[in-house]
């Protein structure tokens, strides 16, 4: 907004950023955004989903055909992923995984819908982030019990705040890495569109979506949930 007044060739470039109501709660001014939108679109997309998945597969048949294929084919794919990544222990965490693939993915394309995607905001990725830390440290503690806490120590007692400082940045690297990626793709195309002239938006900008939107966005969701399984992972080796 800042540039787009100051600069009169930014001032058609939108990045999807806009409050849409405001509301006071314990005496704090408070917005509804364009993030807290999109969030809910794709949520709801989601649901309806897994709903529809559901009643599919309790009609299933022993020769599956239609969306049925395609619900065997995500399950199978994910089963694999999750399997291939933390073995035995997959059975534990291919739900989690599973739906935060599906979120992830979703939420990363659906600029292409003409939303504002929610992981190109940190306030989203960033809970994401402590999920997958609690995770790793719950984990940790279970598998290993106090000797979880002893690894800070390891190998030598003085490494503990270089140790420690690795565990405190797993969540902000995580979440980092997706919303940096996620918001440069949005802020790329709010210029192009903001900037080319009308007669090449019709086509140019389909094939950067192409990129930013489906390229990167399946490649970012791939490596938020590859390194969430290989961070549990790594806590629970001990009980291979």
């Amino acid at each position: 907004m800042i540039l787009g007044m100051t600069n009169p060739v930014m001032a058609d470039a939108d990045f999807a950023i806009k409050g849409l109501y405001k509301y006071e709660l314990f005496g704090q001014e408070l917005w509804i955004t364009t993030t807290h939108v999109s969030l809910a679109i794709v949520s709801i997309c989601l649901l309806i989903f897994m709903i529809v998945a559901n009643a599919k597969m309790k009609k299933a048949t022993a020769v599956p055909k239609g969306f049925q294929n395609v619900i065997e084919l995500i399950v199978e794919l994910m089963d694999n992923l999750v399997y291939g990544t933390m073995g035995k222990h997959y059975v534990r965490f291919r739900n989690y995984i599973g739906v935060l693939f599906m979120f992830l993915l979703f939420a990363n394309i659906s600029g292409l819908f003409g939303l504002r995607p929610p992981t190109a905001d940190f306030s989203i990725t960033f809970p994401l982030g402590l999920i997958t830390f609690v995770l790793i440290n719950y984990n940790g503690f279970k598998a290993n019990k106090f000797g979880h806490i002893k690894g800070l120590f390891e190998p030598m007692p003085f490494m503990f705040p270089v140790n420690f400082v690795g565990e405190i940045a797993v969540p902000i690297s995580l979440s980092l890495r997706l919303f940096g990626n996620v918001m440069s793709g949005t802020v790329m195309m709010g210029l192009i569109y903001g900037l080319l002239p009308i007669w090449i938006k019709a086509g140019v900008p389909s094939v950067l979506h192409v990129y930013f939107d489906i390229f990167s966005g399946a490649i970012q969701t791939y490596v938020f949930c590859m390194l969430t399984m290989v961070y549990i992972g790594d806590k629970i080796g001990a009980e291979e």
